[in-house]
Order: C-alpha cells, then sequence, then structure tokens
C-alpha cells in the first residue's frame, strides 16, 4: 500500500504543480493580450474609444471562461504518476495543449478582427470623401469630351 499512497501523493503533485502554472499563465496572456489589444481594437472601431474598451473587456472574460474552463477540465490525468520523471511527462503534455489552445484562440480573434478592420477600410476606401455637387449639362451642339 505504499507504492499506491506514493503514487497518489505524486498524481497529487501534478495536479496542483499544473494548476500553479496553467493558471498564472492564463491570466498573463489574458492582461497581455488585453493591455496590448487595446489599441488595435480602437482602430477596429474606428476610434470608439468606449466601445474598444467594452469589447476588450468582454474579450477578457470570455477569455477567463473558456481557457480556465479548459484548463479545469484537463486538469484529470489517465495514468498514475508513479515518479519525478512521470511528473514532468504529465505536466509537459497539459502545458503544451494548454498553450496550444491559448495561442490558437488569441489568433482567432486576431484574424476575426482584422476581417473587420479589413472591411471597413474597403467601406471606407469605397466611399467617397464628398458627395457631388451637381451634375453640368451638355450643350446639343458641343461635342462630348474625350470622344465620349
Amino acid at each position: 500500500m505504499f507504492k499506491s499512497e506514493e503514487a497518489m501523493s505524486m498524481t497529487v503533485t501534478t495536479y496542483l504543480i499544473y494548476l500553479l502554472i496553467a493558471v498564472p499563465l492564463t491570466v498573463w496572456v489574458a492582461r497581455t493580450l488585453s493591455h496590448n489589444g487595446r489599441i488595435f481594437l480602437v482602430d477596429v472601431f474606428h476610434g470608439n474609444e468606449d466601445f474598444a474598451d467594452a469589447v476588450n473587456r468582454l474579450l477578457v472574460v470570455g477569455f477567463y471562461l473558456v481557457n480556465l474552463g479548459f484548463v479545469t477540465l484537463f486538469l484529470r490525468a489517465d495514468k498514475v504518476v508513479v515518479d519525478t520523471r512521470g511528473v514532468f511527462e504529465q505536466l509537459s503534455v497539459k502545458l503544451g495543449i494548454v498553450m496550444l489552445v491559448l495561442g490558437v484562440l488569441h489568433l482567432g480573434n486576431v484574424w476575426i478582427f482584422n476581417m473587420i478592420r479589413n472591411r471597413s477600410q474597403l467601406t471606407a476606401m469605397t466611399t467617397p470623401p464628398v458627395a457631388p455637387n451637381q451634375v453640368l449639362p451638355v450643350a446639343d451642339n458641343q461635342p462630348m469630351p474625350y470622344g465620349y
């Protein structure tokens, strides 16, 4: 029974180390993205800082919910950890997958907001800056300019 208790202790140690790394990593990534992404969101929303800040806060909340939910669901280990090598192997797999999920979610957000930004810039480029004043009438006896 001593081996079983030791294995259980190593598994619990792995869980604790995983949570002690994954949760602060998620918080750090969310804060970094929020702080540095603000300028991008202000540009996407045409300088409307209040709206950009509100969207930024909502993105952070969603980011925490998705990532901390994933970290929690991914906590469970399929194998019992019996030694220090097992701790490192479990942690490397679990933390690697958490970091990949964080990266994919970040790239997905950037891609979506870049699409919104490109669409708004395209609309701004196709809209004339000034509406035409009037159309000049063409006299009956005058030829059309440039061969029209």
